[in-house]
């Protein structure tokens, strides 16, 4: 029973209310600009692309071989001579009736052809009776309209090809290259300011590993984070590392919330006394969301500082990667304006077992094996940095489910997060 004095426990809020709630809480940037298409790798389309041509832009064969008529073919004799040689760029005469132009791929097909034959299914006969490009033997039943690219197949004139809101990776920026796109209008790239929190926290260099004192260790978060930030297209302010205070503390989120859209912090928001980010936060601005019902990645945070969002990540470093991934991933991405934000799972088989149950949804680190399953990695804790270089992905477990061998399991890959 719960004493008079003390209030009983608020329970964790579940990872998909806890998204929700963030994605409900961003207004996506409006701000635009316009970049060159070799630049445009990671950033988000802020308006749709609409085509102004037709890709292909004609007929044109899709193999190295010959252009003739099908039913010269069907109809006629299987011998036929090479009227012309036609090469990419190059636009051929008109086919004349019971001949062939030899074609390479790319090619423009000369009007009159409806097909095109495959140099392997020919047999060049080049005996003298014929001009300079020869007779071919077609050796097989040619069909109407085989091995050609129709005109506008890939994209028709006046198609939108991408929404806005579209994320920009090397397919996406093939094809706006293919309809002459040379710049793209983007959303702006978030600002973050990123910092740390803790007097153990020491920077790489800063003191060899000989010299290390005791209790100190490298600040790993600040690398990985700034690197996941940068690759989620964001402008990352890095403020370092911040003293242990809660004056030092609020003063470098006062500063941070002036210059920026988002504040991202590592470390300090659980409840010690140490932890400074939670009454820091709370005495400048709102903390509308605390604790998230996940394993790694409890002690998350989300607030407001006057108009910049902060969001404050655990210190262990798994916990700090695999919220990031879970949760700031799709807040950063709708910030830009991507609506399909949330990651896939896909249904794989476990090779392991894995008994323990917890209140909690977890998230486990494992790979993908030959045998086409799942493989655990040797320790789950959330400071094994190891975890998350040798995993290629998690397996997403609701609260209190084993997993015994052979269990289908939900595995989302990490190449699905990128």
């Amino acid at each position: 029973m719960t004493s008079a004095t003390s209030a009983p426990r608020k329970p964790l809020l579940p990872l998909d209310e806890a998204v929700a709630q963030l994605l409900a809480a961003v207004a996506p940037l409006t701000a635009t600009e316009q970049v060159s298409t070799f630049d445009a790798d990671g950033r988000v389309l802020a308006c749709a692309v609409v085509s102004s041509l037709q890709v292909p832009a004609f007929d044109n064969s899709a193999m190295d071989g010959y252009a003739l008529r099908a039913e010269d073919v069907v109809l006629g004799s299987r011998e036929l001579p090479v009227a012309q040689r036609i090469a990419a760029g190059v636009v051929g005469d008109a086919l004349q009736a019971g001949t062939a132009a030899r074609i390479f791929t790319g090619a423009p097909l000369p009007s009159g052809a409806d097909a095109v034959v495959m140099q392997e299914d020919c047999t060049p006969l080049n005996d003298g009776r014929y001009g300079a490009h020869g007779c071919i033997r077609v050796n097989t039943t040619p069909l109407p309209g085989q091995h050609i690219r129709r005109a506008g197949e890939d994209v028709q004139h006046g198609q939108c090809v991408l929404p806005a809101g579209t994320r920009l990776g090397p397919a996406e920026l093939g094809l706006v290259a293919s309809i002459g796109m040379a710049q793209l209008d983007v959303v702006r790239k978030p600002r973050v300011a990123l910092f740390s929190t803790g007097d153990e926290l020491v920077m790489p260099g800063a003191v060899a590993p000989q010299d290390m004192p005791l209790g100190a260790i490298y600040n790993s978060n600040r690398f990985f984070l700034r690197a996941l930030l940068r690759r989620m297209g964001c402008e990352v302010a890095d403020l370092g590392i911040v003293p242990d205070t809660l004056s030092a503390t609020k003063a470098a989120l006062q500063g941070a919330a002036a210059q920026n859209d988002v504040i991202l912090t590592s470390g300090g928001v659980s409840v010690g006394e140490e932890d400074h980010v939670k009454p820091a936060v709370q005495s400048l601005g709102t903390l509308d969301l605390w604790q998230i019902g996940i394993k790694p990645g409890k002690p998350f945070a989300h607030g407001r500082i006057g108009a910049a969002h902060f969001i404050g990540l655990p210190g262990n470093p798994v916990s700090s990667y695999v919220t990031f991934w879970l949760l700031v991933r799709p807040f950063l991405l709708r910030l830009q304006g991507v609506q399909e934000v949330a990651p896939k799972s896909i249904a794989v088989r476990a090779d392991f077992d894995w008994p323990k149950v917890d209140k909690r949804r977890e998230f486990l680190r494992v790979r993908r094996n030959a045998h086409g399953g799942l493989d655990l990695f040797r320790s789950q804790s959330s400071g094994v940095l190891t975890s998350v270089v040798w995993a290629d992905g998690l397996v997403d477990v609701p609260p209190g489910q084993p997993i015994v061998y052979g269990q289908t399991v939900q595995y989302i890959p990490f190449s699905e997060l990128q």
